[in-house]
């Protein structure tokens, strides 16, 4: 019975860290479609007193994507529909030349203070807007939402990876009289304590199918989904082809790693 729960209670702080570990791979990938929403949608406006081309600004800067120029005719002819032809004309002339900047990936900070320095030295520019507030709210809430995530995981890890070290030990010392007679026979260290290995292998098996069925139930009940798609994300909650492989390496390399740990600070007794 011991022995079950010992068991219980390996899989349990394995499945734990596996869980923490896919936790982290699908934040990343909401994190990055979520980027990527937010670097489609934004864009910079720059206003100049001279025409500028798309080759010249594209050279300040390999962040600049595309560059489309803003018609403003529309917005003249809604300022009074009585001016006529001529003044409308006239009044286009005096207005300033504006481009929609397209950047090739969502900047950080202190890029944007970077490419609005390198936008300025153009001849003409007059102005350009950067939408600082909107993108400043954006861009905090991104990377606080990632940092928290990260740091929840790194916890989950070393608390459960210490768990994982106690169930060990405890294995270790119900067969500690086994391992004692095979190491004074000169039998090596993974040998003399290949019933750790052993243990650590099948349980890091089973955690893995477990998270796999766990995941696989997340993604077929379409609930985490659909909480994602309310904010414009669509992602793979699970792939089975990419994360399964990483997450069985994972928990066969940490066993073992955890189990090689007990294993060399067993000492024989005499």
């Amino acid at each position: 019975m011991k022995s079950i729960k010992n068991h219980i209670s390996l899989v349990l702080a394995l499945t734990s860290i596996l869980f923490a570990i896919q936790t982290l791979i699908v934040t990343h990938r909401a994190l990055e479609a979520y980027e990527k929403n937010l670097k489609t949608n934004y864009s910079i406006v720059v206003v100049s007193d001279k025409v500028l081309n798309e080759k010249t600004l594209k050279s300040k800067s390999s962040l600049i994507e595309s560059v489309e120029d803003i018609e403003v005719d529309d917005a003249i002819k809604r300022i009074d529909s009585s001016i006529s032809k001529n003044n409308l004309e006239l009044l286009k002339l005096s207005l300033p030349d504006f481009y929609k900047l397209t950047l090739s990936k969502y900047p950080t900070p202190s890029e944007i203070k970077q490419l609005k320095k390198q936008l300025k030295t153009l001849s003409g520019v007059k102005k350009i807007e950067d939408f600082k507030t909107s993108y400043d709210t954006s861009y905090k809430l991104l990377t606080l939402f990632g940092t928290v995530v990260t740091v929840f995981s790194v916890v989950v890890f070393v608390i459960t990876s210490l768990l994982i070290l106690k169930e060990l030990r405890i294995w270790q010392y119900i067969h500690k009289d086994r391992m004692n007679i095979m190491g004074l026979f000169g039998a090596p260290k993974w040998l003399s304590s290949a019933v750790l290995f052993r243990l650590a292998i099948i349980d890091a098996v089973i955690s893995s199918f477990l998270v796999f069925i766990a995941y696989a139930f997340i993604k077929n009940s379409d609930w985490l989904g659909e909480k994602l798609s309310t904010v414009g994300i669509d992602i793979e909650i699970f792939d089975f082809v990419n994360d399964f492989p990483i997450l069985f390496v994972a928990a066969v390399l940490l066993s073992i790693l955890l189990a090689t740990a007990i294993a060399f600070s067993h000492k024989e007794e005499v």
